[in-house]
């Protein structure tokens, strides 16, 4: 592609894909003509109606928004090619989109935020973490009808450290995704397009996370649940139960102190924490949650729920 002005579409819904539709505005060679994001949902505790971040920036900047509940039928597909686009690009919409948003002559790039082929699907930033994977990063490639598994243009690397959130990484992840994008432009623009195709043998799965990834087994290593709590902070948050009372835990660390407790058991607790025995090791937890309060210190919670320990 080297004419000016290429009729670009952008599909995105939540914080991550923000700074790559802003790349695709800040670009003169891209003429975005529409922005398709996920319908506006009831979110808080009023349940009031709240648009996506995408949504927020497409507004405020006078770009149509497109919010179709589904993509698949014969009407959206034909609003959808009615904005004649030469440029597809994808970043955490939410939606499969049928093949004819996705076949040429249109180009259709995705963000993803991982390193292709480990972690395609819903959720590859908690999966790494979870999995203790060292490194992450962003893979743009060429969108196909089967999830995450169209060929590679670039990728684009960082490190998962010992103290990496999920949320933190989401926010390194977004930033790097918009400087991929860039990139993979500048390669499109100049015609010098390379595929990767992945390696079917080395796929992994980043299933959604759901309640089971949440509740803490305290018969894993602590080393594993200081994963699962980093991977889920800040939200939704890994989970567990102090007699009836449920908890978010927030923050901790784990140790490699032994013991004979059983797993689950509140060894000890004060103002810096309230330490539990784990199958191999101990972790002990600095900020945690009560169901329906603020997040609070380890010290706050003994002061106001000790009885519960």
């Amino acid at each position: 592609m080297s004419q000016a002005s290429i009729r670009t579409i952008f599909a995105g819904t939540p914080d991550f894909a923000v700074p790559s539709l802003r790349v695709l505005l800040a670009r003169s060679e891209f003429d975005v003509v529409a922005v398709y994001t996920q319908p506006d949902r009831p979110a808080g505790r009023g349940r009031r109606m709240h648009s996506s971040p995408v949504k927020e920036l497409a507004v405020s900047v006078g770009i149509e928004v497109e919010q179709p509940e589904r993509v698949t039928t014969d009407d959206a597909v034909a609003h959808y090619l009615a904005y004649q686009p030469a440029l597809l690009v994808v970043a955490a919409y939410g939606l499969m989109l049928p093949s004819a948003f996705i076949d040429p002559p249109i180009t259709a790039l995705n963000v993803h935020a991982s390193l292709l082929p480990r972690w395609r699907g819903a959720a590859p930033i908690q999966r790494a973490l979870m999995a203790g994977d060292e490194r992450t990063g962003i893979s743009i490639m060429r969108v196909v009808k089967k999830l995450d598994a169209g060929p590679v243009w670039l990728m684009r690397d960082c490190p998962i450290t010992a103290s990496s959130t999920g949320g933190g990484l989401h926010d390194e992840l977004a930033t790097l995704g918009g400087e991929a994008l860039n990139a993979a432009l500048d390669v499109l623009i100049a015609g010098q397009m390379k595929e990767t195709q992945q390696d079917e043998s080395a796929v992994t799965y980043a299933a959604k996370i759901g309640p089971a990834d949440r509740d803490i087994d305290w018969r894993q290593a602590a080393r594993v649940i200081d994963r699962q709590v980093r991977a889920l902070h800040p939200s939704p948050a890994a989970m567990t139960r102090f007699k009836q009372l449920e908890v978010k835990v927030l923050n901790g660390h784990p140790s490699s102190v032994a013991g004979n407790a059983p797993a689950g058991t509140v060894v000890s607790h004060n103002d810096q924490g309230i330490v539990i025995a784990t199958g191999d090791g101990r972790y002990t937890i600095t900020e945690l949650q009560p169901a329906g309060k603020q997040r609070m210190s380890a010290q706050a919670f003994r002061n106001g729920y000790g009885s519960y320990l």
